[in-house]
């Protein structure tokens, strides 16, 4: 068990969808989504710079689009969940 603690989601994700080329990165990284789904959900943003960062915070309240992003291996892996929180979509930047 790793030293961190399990924080709670902020948001829901309603429906997770992944693409080929994020599915083939986590894959190859040996990393689950589940991990960078739980990340994203709980407020970790991952690699975005602070102005992204601000944006998603004011997202939580404003509904709007949230976007995350990680580093997996040599692939950045972009999260994103829409504004009406039906959906979230694992995606390569390229896949966009």
């Amino acid at each position: 068990m790793s030293g961190e603690a399990k924080r709670e989601p902020r948001f829901p994700l309603g429906r997770v969808v992944a693409t080929p080329g994020a599915l083939a990165a986590l894959g190859e990284a040996g990393v689950e989504p589940l991990g960078l789904l739980q990340r994203h959900a709980s407020g970790d943003w991952g690699a975005v710079c602070a102005e992204d960062a601000a944006s998603n915070e004011r997202a939580l309240t404003n509904g709007w689009r949230i976007i995350s992003a990680y580093e997996v291996g040599g692939a950045r892996i972009w999260v994103i969940t829409e504004s009406d929180r039906r959906s979230t979509c694992l995606l390569l930047p390229s896949e966009y």
